[in-house]
């Protein structure tokens, strides 16, 4: 809320904390979001401030719903009108050869979503840049459907583009961006499964086995081992009775798969960020080692030079 909106009408100001100048939250409220909701909750206090900037990066990904990871920095905006970028506390001001198309979202105007992707890909880690990607062509991650790209729609892009910057991180983006991922962390195991020196897996393959249709996040073709890259959210559990059904069809499903002959692995999010962690799950599970591991690759897995935090975070969630 704002000053003026307290003012008129004659709200307490006990645990309002000031996000910007004359714009306020509830300290309860921050106090308990993730670092991914606090973003959110910034982008949206420097929207009541200069309602017709147009955002851009992360800042026009939290407006698209893309995914932010950890509490990145800085606002970002684009001024095509600028003559040069600058910086104004923790406002970045962008300004480019290269045109950008601009839509109308929820939180205002903000960069279209190929723009967007291609912007963060070229300053993201690959792996946080291909899980943006990746939820920009999903049908399952998109909390607009409105908003929606592809991979043809980016390199496109890319191919237009005068700023010649990142163009190799976002050839190696635009080369593996797949829409059948269904969440972030799908799209960062699949970047570490790559950098491992692993066999590429089929993504969201299907089985029926027992009377029972079943679907899979990886298959490893040549071992026949599945993979699970999970979040504990799927289970629901703040609901105890919901959170044991849950359980209890997914064990079912696995004894199934198992029953059937696939090896079977299932990671989370430290796993991936973890050195050596789902590189031995993997192992365990009898999948194939085709390549040299990239270690200088894995290591961008842990960080984002980019967000107000440095260790490696739960993982991120998308902003709605």
């Amino acid at each position: 809320m704002t000053a003026r909106d307290i003012r008129a009408l004659s709200l307490p100001t006990r645990g309002l904390l000031r996000i910007r100048h004359g714009v306020y939250v509830a300290r309860e409220l921050w106090d308990a979001a993730p670092p991914g909701e606090r973003y959110r909750i910034r982008v949206e206090a420097f929207r009541r401030s200069d309602p017709a900037a147009i955002l851009a990066f992360e800042s026009a990904a939290v407006a698209l719903g893309l995914p932010v990871f950890d509490e990145p920095r800085d606002i970002h905006v684009f001024a095509p009108e600028r003559g040069s970028s600058t910086r104004y506390g923790d406002i970045c001001v962008h300004t480019s050869r290269d045109d950008r198309r601009i839509v109308d979202t929820p939180l205002g105007q903000a960069t279209a979503l190929a723009d967007t992707v291609v912007d963060l890909a070229r300053v993201l880690p690959p792996a946080q840049a291909l899980a943006v990607a990746d939820a920009a062509a999903s049908p399952f991650q998109r909390a607009n459907a409105s908003f929606r790209t592809d991979p043809g729609a980016v390199s496109a892009l890319v191919a237009t583009r005068i700023d010649r910057r990142g163009r190799a991180r976002v050839r190696w983006v635009c080369e593996r961006m797949d829409g059948r991922a269904e969440s972030t962390l799908e799209s960062m195991s699949r970047a570490a499964i790559e950098w491992h020196g692993f066999e590429s897996p089929e993504l969201q393959h299907e089985f029926r086995y027992e009377g029972h249709h079943d679907r899979a996040d990886f298959l490893f073709p040549s071992v026949g081992a599945i993979g699970e890259a999970d979040g504990w959210s799927k289970y629901g559990l703040l609901d105890a009775a919901e959170a044991a059904s849950r359980m209890a069809a997914e064990k079912r499903r696995e004894d199934r798969l198992r029953r059937a002959g696939h090896p079977f692995a299932r990671w989370e999010h430290r796993d991936v960020v973890a050195t050596g962690r789902l590189e031995r799950i993997l192992l365990d599970a009898g999948v194939r080692r085709l390549r040299a591991p990239q270690p200088a690759y894995l290591a961008t897995l842990s960080s984002n030079p980019r967000s107000r935090r440095r260790e490696p975070s739960p993982a991120p969630r998308i902003t709605r």
